[in-house]
């Protein structure tokens, strides 16, 4: 609950448009194959506000986004800047219009320059013909201070971490001068310093009376930020809220049709035997003396800030590094895991931070993203049987609530959420002993978000071990027995769900009690 928001809107508030309405879609409608997913919808922005739009994974806020911005033609409707009817049929020519949008997934290019992506499209040039390197770094330069970004303007983009490469999405925005800025999932990826820089930037944008639509499932940022609130479901329009006049019980009700389940009640789990034992890891540089276990049955959380070591010590149990020391036990017995497909063997399972570029295979098929890392069971002579493939799939796409239109369906075309949720259907497919989620619910609504962490505490009834890596301390409060902190690529702190406080687990990722 948000503690700034004390009353409920008893119902829905259809606003009414204001003398500053900046930008009108009004009756957007858009079908894909098999998927109606935008059905009239109406959405307005006034000059100088932070305009949150919320939905379920699915729900269509991303694809009206796109029409906005170009990307997509709408089936039908109208888009209304300034009180003229405009057609966005690109990117290009939605800057024009003065709209830009920031995405969720980046739309960066890893082989040009840090200054080349923040002015791509609008190069400063000497008689309109050559660049001016010159000015392009200094103008550049000034944005990225701006940012407290530590980075330069002459840095290869691929040579940056993807949170200093939203940054540099981020930094578009200030580069246009535009009328209407959408952000889109823009904090996913970053540190809560640098969530802090964006909401001034975005406090700036809307000072300036730049129209602001802010799409994110992080609910105290939308509370923190927005001035008013409009709710998509099944892409169709549920109503626009004033912030000060709702709050996130109503918001989310209206999102999911439906309340959220308690709370999950915690029980004390019912352990089995020690599944996995790390022992001494380490890799030069990156973290070292990582010592822990899971027992079958157990939950354990990571928890830390961003380059802390969780992920690299994960990937390295899962055989993506090779440690300089130190050992895994699975069951007992010491495993020398060299690939993962050694870890695999083993019954290990790995859900990855960046389901995009690890997790799946965008051009194929859900179903076949599905049994992709247990291909071979499916396998007979050398022919694969898809029903059997199907069979799975529909049985994960039910457990996991998986919107889609079918098995053939590209995954490149779901949610963010929804291919997050193959990429859990995959490895569940695998019957593991051991399943390690680094960062589950990243990019994923409310809605989503309760059931995965119902489903987290289900696996480990049935005795499956389980180690959740999150940047969300609220989850790893929520699904955990045991929670590990580490700092600086230490481990600083065990703690049992029963002892630890927010107080102790800021201090143990922040290195103070060491």
């Amino acid at each position: 609950m948000t503690s700034q928001v004390e009353t409920a809107a008893n119902e829905s508030v259809n606003l009414q448009p204001a003398q500053e309405t900046l930008l009108k879609l009004q009756n957007v409608s858009k079908t894909f194959p098999g998927v109606k997913a935008l059905d009239g919808v109406d959405l307005d922005v006034r000059a100088g506000e932070v305009h949150a739009l919320l939905g379920e994974n699915g729900a269509g806020k991303s694809t009206l986004m796109k029409i906005l911005a170009g990307i997509y033609q709408p089936d039908g409707g109208e888009v209304i800047l300034e009180g003229q009817r405009v057609q966005m049929t690109s990117p290009i020519e939605a800057r024009d219009h003065g709209v830009l949008l920031i995405h969720q997934e980046l739309s960066l290019v890893p082989d040009m320059t840090v200054a080349e992506n923040v002015f791509l499209g609008n190069m400063p040039r000497f008689a309109n013909m050559f660049v001016n390197n010159r000015h392009l770094n200094d103008r550049c330069g000034e944005i990225l201070t701006r940012l407290n970004c530590k980075f330069e303007p002459t840095e290869r983009l691929g040579n940056l971490s993807i949170a200093n490469q939203q940054m540099v999405e981020i930094a578009r925005a200030l580069v246009f001068q535009p009328k209407v800025v959408v952000f889109d999932e823009p904090t996913a990826s970053l540190t809560d310093y640098e969530k802090v820089v964006l909401f001034g930037v975005i406090r700036e944008l809307r000072e300036s009376g730049t129209g602001i639509v802010y799409i994110s499932h992080r609910m105290d940022e939308i509370f923190e930020l927005s001035d008013r609130i409009s709710v998509l479901r099944d892409g169709t329009y549920q109503g626009t809220f004033e912030t000060a006049q709702t709050n996130e019980d109503e918001v989310t009700q209206r999102m999911i049709g439906r309340d959220l389940d308690a709370d999950i009640q915690h029980q004390p789990p019912e352990l089995g035997p020690t599944a996995l034992a790390v022992q001494g890891l380490a890799i030069e540089g990156l973290y070292s003396d990582i010592s822990f276990d899971v027992r079958a049955g157990e939950v354990v959380g990571f928890y830390g800030l961003v380059g802390a070591g969780r992920t690299e010590v994960m990937e390295t149990i899962f055989g993506l590094r090779k440690a300089d020391a130190g050992s895994v036990q699975v069951q007992g017995e010491d495993l020398p895991i060299s690939s993962p497909s050694d870890a695999i063997d083993q019954g290990l399972g790995l859900v990855p931070e960046s389901r995009k570029e690890q997790g799946l295979v965008l051009g194929m098929s859900c179903k076949d993203n599905t049994t992709l890392a247990n291909i071979s069971k499916f396998t007979k002579y050398g022919w694969i049987d898809t029903a059997a493939e199907r069979t799975i799939f529909e049985e994960y796409m039910e457990k996991l609530r998986i919107k889609c239109p079918g098995w053939e369906y590209e995954t490149l075309n779901l949610s963010g959420g929804n291919q997050q949720k193959v990429v859990i259907g995959k490895w569940l497919s695998t019957s593991p002993k051991i399943l390690i989620l680094d960062e589950p619910t990243r990019g994923i609504d409310v809605g989503s978000k309760s059931e995965i962490h119902h489903l987290i505490r289900e696996l480990a009834k049935t005795g499956l071990a389980v180690i959740v890596v999150s940047s969300e301390m609220p989850e790893v409060l929520t699904v955990s027995d045991r929670i590990v902190a580490m700092y600086d690529g230490r481990i600083t702190q065990c703690f049992d769900r029963s002892e630890v406080t927010e107080d102790s687990l800021i201090r143990a990722i922040t290195g103070q009690n060491t």
